[in-house]
Order: C-alpha cells, then structure tokens, then sequence
C-alpha cells in the first residue's frame, strides 16, 4: 500500500526521506508567508549541504572580525573623551600612549586565543574552556559574561554607525533610534539567510572600510612627514574648559578602560571554528591574527594622527573624531564622504559578528543542557535562528533604552568580554599544566601572561566604569549564571523522570481510558467526534452542559432521537451559565471515584473556511484544551471538522 506521495517522500533504505515539497503548506496564510519568507531568506538548506557553509579567510575575516576592526573608529575617540575632562593637554599627551599599552593588551590576547583554537578546534571559547578546565560555575560565568557582551556589541556597533551617517547628515540626528533597530531588523533577515550568505553580503562593506580609511592615514602621514600638518577642525561643541577635573590615575584609567573596547570581538573567532573550511583551527587561526595585525594599524595611527594634527572631541557626539580627521586631511571632498559611508557601514556590520558569536555560543551552551533547546536547533539556511531573533530583540530594547548613544551605552561594554577572557586564558594555563604535552610550557607561559594581563584590565574596567553603569553587567552575571544553573537542574530532572534504564524489550500493558465527549449541540462535527470516541474502546460518555433544566430536558429528548442509546448521555445544569469550570469539576470527581484511571477527552472543533471566519465562532474547544493541557492523568484528543468534509456519509450513527 503506497502510503506517500513520491513528490513530498523518497523511499531510500534507511526509511523515507521528506523533500523540501513536504514542507509547503498546502494554502491559505501558510502559503503567503512561506512565499514571503522564501524572498527574504532564501530556499531551505538541507543538513547534507552544511559543507556548502562553511567560509573561506577571506570571507570568515569579513564575518568574525568586523566588531574588532571597527572599534578603531571609535576606540581613539572614547579614550580621548575621558582624557578630555583633565583639558586639551592630556588628550595630546596621553592618547598615544594609551593606545600603545591597549594594543599590546591585544597583541597578548590574540596570542592567547590562538591557543584556545588549537587546544579547541570544536569552537565554544571561553565556555567550553574554563567550563572543562575551572569547573561548571566558571563556565556559566564565562558564558553569561559573553552573552551580555554580544548583547552590548549589537546596540554599540549599530548605534556607532549611525553616528556616523549623523556625522555626515546632522538632520538625521533626531531619528538615530529609529535608523538603528531598523538596521537592527536588516542585519537579522540577512544573517537568517545563512553565514556564507551573509558573508558575501557584508564583505565588500568591511575591505572597502579598510581600505578607504588606510588610504585616507596614508594621506595623514605623507603630510606629516612633508611637513605640511593641516589645521585641525574644530568640533561643533568643545569640552569647556571650566570645571575640568584633575589628571588623576583613575582618570587615565577610566580613559584605559574606554579605549579598550578596542578588545572587543577578538573572541569570536574562537567561538567559530567550525564555521571555517578545512583546516578550520588553522584558517580560524589566520584570520585571528590578520585581525589583530589590521586593527592595530588602524588604532595606532589613527591615534598618532589625530593627537598630531590637533583634533579634539566634539561634547556635543554630534561628528565623531575619525570624521574631524577626514575633514582635516581631505576635506569635505567625495573622499570624506567615501570614509564616512565605509565608517557608517562597517560599524553597523561590526554587529554582524554578535550574529554570529551568539547563536553559536547559545547552541553550544543548549546542546549541553544550560540555555532552552530551541537555541540548539538550526533554521531552514542552517542558521541558529532562535539565537538571531534573540539577539536582535534584545539589542533592540537597549538601543531604545540608551536613546543609541554610544557613549551612554560603552560604559557597560567590555566588563563581561574581559572577564570571559581571563577565565579562558587562567583554564588553558590549567590545562597545559594537567597535559604536560610537548611545549606545555611555553604554550602555559603565553596563557598565563594573557590571564594577567586581562585580569588587570578587567579590574581596572570594572572600577573604573562602576559608577557609570558597569554595576548594572557585573550584577546580571551572578542572575545570568543562576538562570543558566537552573534551567540545566530542570532538564536533569526531566531527564531522571523520562529515562527508560531497561536493556531488555518491555511490555507494554493495556490501558482502558475513560472517554468523555463534551457535547454543546447535535451536528455533524459532534457526530463526527462520538464516532472516534466510540471507536477508541472504553467506556464512553458524552456530557452536556445546559444552562436551566428546561434546556436539559430538550437536549436530552434530542439525544435519544438522533444518538439513542449508542453512547451514555450525562448533562449537567449551570445555572450561574458557566461552561468550563462544571466539565473541570466533573472530571475530578471520575478521577475521585476511579483514581488512576486515564481519562481521554474527545472535542469537537469546527474549522471555517477562512481564516477570519474564525472570529466569529467562540473558541471553547480552545480554552479547553488550554485548561486541559497541565492536568494529570488527561489526554486531549481534538476533532476538526471542516466545511468541504459535510457529505451524507456523516450522517452515521455513533
């Protein structure tokens, strides 16, 4: 007996295959969704064709580190603002040298996770490192560092690009939220599209940034060395000079700390590997260093030339500095416009390694039991899709919180990334010293040195930025780490009850149910439903619901006209005109008079033609299984009848 249709299943020896032609609705709302869905992301992927995603080092560079190159347009800018409250003199006197200390704190970390890829070329990052390495706590307290974080990097890196496009365009100002999560929305449909898709989506905008803003630095220093050092141009608002405060080391400290978002990103990379094309661990490796090496250039000279040239902070965010150098250097030629775009777009794709970091990072943590399991499961391109959406919802509602300011916005970020790389770099110097492999000790020596290094950073960025809003990160994480704890107790729990221990085939043993069939009228979808419920054996009861006795009595005379006795009828008088709380209360007393007894109750549901159509029936059936469906010992089984089903073959008795 053929039982499939050869166009939606494939018989191959392992069983039947469903194709992409099984998954359509077969019309209506379905249909039109699918239509539309299929527009904006693209045809389904099927598991066999995951090869076909994985990324080469040139796009990889493009996806996983956009965040960590973009920051040098405003790693300089945000130190710069903090040195601005000691005057004018400490932003030329320190920038620099600042800049130097952060990037060798990079150069530490990039070192650092090259190990982490090729102890862990499965991906998971700090996770899975201090996780296997510190134990389960330090694990979920890596995880929830980084969650927050990529949380941070969506709403930064977006509401930075925007302030770039409002740098060129100031009438845009006013509408810098709205741009944002509609940008926000942009990002997520072209990263639902996949991580090959989105890579060739976004890797023009991100060498085109590298490019066009190395051109412009090589401008800045042909000038320099010439001699020729333009006039710095002056920003719409300057730091007034009264009430400055005095250069003190927390201070330049805080400076450190706003500068160092310049960290940001070096971690997904780590999270990725699996993302790459063979060799992964080595092309993740690649890519991991010719990030480090690129935005280092960019950071340094960018922070040479604007401290050279002269280029002080605007108060007002309204021009960013990289934009002052640009006008500076070239002008408001159509090359300023070119960096500006290139700016506005890269910082707004630097998101796109959130996208990608976090569904990754959410994936790992639910296949382990810590996050719900819709985050484990892929969409129809492959994609983590849960993890997308949530990120997008959530970077959202900050943007809209913090009105997408940047500055507003950066004292929470890089607390939770420092804190995730210190706890990867203290598990890998664990690790060494329990392999003792081959070059354990210089392998232990450069995780240790990058653990120290983060952990100072890390503890001067949270005291830094305390009082300016990093409280809020450091008292998530011990909340984030709770949440994660708990959601993993409950699944073991399940698990416990649910696990069948036995190694042997079991016997199932025969349950004889109690079937119940709410009836409100005698029609052909009620008559429909008896004759299901008749045929699942047990004892059969149809019960009805009347409002006086009167009505009783006339439903009853009904029944033995149409029904008979086929089926027992039990009715029950509501006088105060309730419908669902008399049918709970009677299957509490089957369940009182018959305890353990398996009760399945059988509803009729009508099923207009039209969508909404629907509005005008009541939705009992609905709220009854709503009702029904946490209620022990009680199984619902639901009865459509749909109009094209009348015939006068429904006009069987039960």
């Amino acid at each position: 007996m053929r039982i499939v249709r050869p166009r939606e299943f494939k018989r191959t020896t392992g069983g039947f295959v469903a194709t992409d032609a099984a998954l359509e609705p077969q019309a209506g709302l379905g249909r039109a969704w699918t239509s539309v869905r299929r527009v904006l992301i693209g045809r389904r992927l099927a598991t066999a064709e995951e090869h076909s995603e994985h990324v080469s080092k040139k796009i990889g560079l493009a996806i996983f580190a956009s965040d960590n190159i973009s920051s040098s347009a405003y790693a300089t800018e945000e130190a710069m603002r903090i040195l601005a409250l000691a005057g004018i003199g400490a932003v030329a006197a320190l920038t620099l040298p600042l800049t130097v200390a952060i990037v060798v704190v990079l150069a530490i970390v990039v070192l650092s996770y090259v190990q982490v890829i090729k102890a862990y070329p499965s991906g998971g990052g700090s996770y899975v490192v201090a996780k296997e390495n510190l134990g389960v706590i330090a694990g979920l307290i890596a995880a929830s560092a980084l969650l927050v974080d990529y949380f941070l990097t969506v709403a930064v890196s977006v509401a930075a690009g925007v302030a770039a496009i409002t740098s060129a365009v100031p009438g845009l100002h006013d509408t810098r939220v709205l741009i944002s999560i509609a940008l926000v929305a942009f990002l997520t449909v072209g990263n639902l599209r996949g991580i090959r898709e989105a890579g060739l989506i976004f890797a023009a905008p991100t060498y085109l940034y590298v490019l066009s803003v190395l051109g412009l630095l090589a401008v800045g220093l042909w000038r320099v060395a010439s001699g020729s050092i333009p006039e710095p141009v002056q920003p719409l608002q300057a730091f007034a000079p009264e009430g400055l405060q005095p250069l003190t080391l927390l201070l330049v400290l805080r400076a450190f700390a706003s500068g160092s978002v310049a960290l940001t990103g070096t971690e997904a990379v780590s999270n990725g590997v699996q993302a790459f094309k063979e060799p992964p661990e080595r092309n993740a490796s690649i890519v991991l260093v010719t990030m480090g090496s690129l935005f280092a250039t960019l950071f340094i000279v960018i922070s040479y030339l604007a401290t050279t040239i002269g280029i002080t902070p605007d108060a007002s965010e309204t021009e960013t500095v990289l934009s002052l150098l640009a006008r500076s250097l070239v002008g408001t030629s159509w090359y300023f416009y070119l960096v500006q775009a290139t700016t506005a777009v890269i910082l707004i794709l630097a998101a796109n390694t959130a996208f990608n970091g976090f569904p990754r990072l959410a994936s790992i943590m639910a296949t382990d039991r810590f996050m719900p399991r819709q985050f484990a499961q892929r969409g129809d391109r492959l994609a983590f899709s849960t993890g997308i959406v949530a990120l997008a919802i959530v970077s959202s509602l900050l943007i809209l919180v913090y009105d997408a300011s940047v500055t507003n916005l950066i004292p929470l970020y890089t607390v939770g990334v420092f804190i995730a790389f210190t706890l990867s770099q203290a598990g890998m110097v664990r690790r060494w010293f329990g392999l003792r492999s081959r070059g354990w000790v210089v392998s232990a020596a450069i995780n240790a040195l990058g653990a120290v290094a983060t952990g100072v950073v890390a503890i001067v960025v949270g005291i830094s930025k305390f009082e300016l809003g990093a409280w809020m990160v450091v008292a998530i994480i011990p909340v984030l780490v709770a949440m994660l704890y708990g959601i993993n107790r409950h699944y073991r729990v399940v698990g416990d009850r649910l696990l069948i221990s036995a190694t042997a085939p079991i016997t199932l043993q025969p349950s004889l149910p109690r079937v119940i069939v709410p009836i409100s009228r005698i029609d052909r979808a009620s008559l429909r439903a008896l004759s299901i419920a008749k045929g699942l054996g047990g004892d059969t009861y149809a019960v009805h619901i009347s409002f006086d006795a009167e009505g009783a009595r006339a439903f009853k005379k009904r029944w033995a006209q149409v029904v008979g006795d086929a089926i027992p009828l039990e009715s029950i008088i509501s006088p105060y005109r309730a419908l669902l709380p008399p049918l709970l209360r009677y299957l509490d007393a089957i369940d009182h008079s018959e305890p353990g007894r398996p009760i399945i109750v059988v509803l009729a549901e009508f099923v207009p033609r039209h969508w909404w159509e629907t509005l005008l029936h009541n939705q009992t059936a609905l709220l009854l299984k709503l009702r029904l469906f946490g209620r022990r010992n009680t199984s619902v089984l639901d009865v459509p009848y749909h109009l094209d089903d009348a015939g006068d073959d429904d006009d069987r008795r039960p």
